[in-house]
């Protein structure tokens, strides 16, 4: 193949995708540290307190969650440095990082929202729905565990985190947030940079494709599941949601299946897909904050969590549907 058809498949694969990452967690970041900067944080503070309180959880962890529902870059790094300056136990790291998967998951929810409604219509809500449940009971089920495992914490002050940031003036607040995010930015597109190109090699030489061919091919773990849902579950592990999620209204629309059908398609297409969006996904962006060794832990740890609650819900929804 010569240079001159080589270059736009660059480009387009690797090029721009890794410039649109870069950009991305470029915004997220400098955004997450001037709402940091300028205070915002204390509406979504005044929800953190409390639970908190509940979970044993310290205001670090408050503060983190509260801004996550901001910017997912910015709350993993202040987890990362209060780590790395032993402000928190690798204990509670664990949990405040599985804590942040409801504002996480509410960060990404009016995309999911906004794609699914006009392929699934009213299908999306039910959806949507239980993937919102899922993410409510994970946080409970963590409050829960840090009740009964973390040691309590005396004189929690989520606020008091907050104001620790706080600054006078705009001016002010941009060249704080411009010195941390140079600080920030230059060791996360150090790490996410080399592992985006690692995992798109990968990609050309045709490993996800093998892995995703194999499980694919054993689809026969799902024989409860209606036979054309599989081309729905096919989709979503070989592509994206958004395929997943083509494949169901086109099936929806025609008659062929029904909204419990494609509902339970989804959900086992979600759950079965973790693995690779997490290698693909999740790790570079974790690595670039974390030490890659701690990043592998805690997406692995995040991972079980997520897709058992999805599991979880999707259990329910079955029975409750019969």
């Amino acid at each position: 193949m010569e240079l001159v058809d080589i270059l736009p498949q660059l480009w387009q694969g690797l090029g721009w995708p890794l410039l649109r990452l870069i950009f991305f967690i470029s915004f997220g970041l400098f955004i997450g540290n001037l709402i940091e900067s300028l205070n915002w944080t204390h509406g979504v503070a005044r929800l953190a307190s409390p639970l908190v309180r509940i979970g044993n959880l310290s205001d670090i962890t408050g503060a983190s969650f509260s801004m996550a529902f901001f910017s997912a870059v910015s709350a993993n790094t202040m987890l990362s440095e209060a780590y790395e300056q032993r402000k928190i136990s690798k204990q509670e790291l664990v949990f405040a990082n599985l804590f942040n998967s409801l504002p996480t998951y509410f960060l990404h929810l009016p995309t999911l929202f906004f794609i699914a409604v006009p392929l699934i219509k009213g299908v999306a809500l039910i959806y949507v729905g239980l993937t919102m449940l899922a993410a409510f009971l994970r946080t409970v089920t963590i409050l829960i565990l840090g009740r009964f495992v973390l040691g309590k914490v005396e004189g929690q002050c989520v606020s008091c985190r907050l104001d620790g940031q706080k600054v006078t003036t705009l001016s002010e607040a941009l060249a704080k947030t411009w010195e941390r995010f140079k600080k920030r930015i230059r060791r996360i597109l150090f790490i996410t940079v080399p592992i985006y190109i690692l995992v798109f090699v990968f990609q050309r030489i045709g490993v996800f494709d093998l892995l995703e061919r194999s499980m694919a091919e054993n689809l026969g773990l799902l024989s409860w599941l209606h036979p054309q849902s599989l081309g729905i579950v096919a989709l979503q592990l070989m592509a994206e949601i958004s395929a997943g999620l083509a494949a169901a209204g086109a099936l929806l629309d025609s008659n062929s299946l029904g909204a419990r059908e494609v509902v339970l398609a989804l959900l086992a297409g979600n759950v079965l897909s973790s693995p690779m969006r997490a290698v693909r996904h999740q790790f570079p962006f974790y690595a670039g904050i974390f030490q890659p060794r701690l990043a592998v832990e805690l997406i692995t740890y995040n991972q079980l969590f997520r897709t058992g609650s999805i599991i979880f819900v999707g259990v329910f929804y079955y029975f409750l549907s019969l």
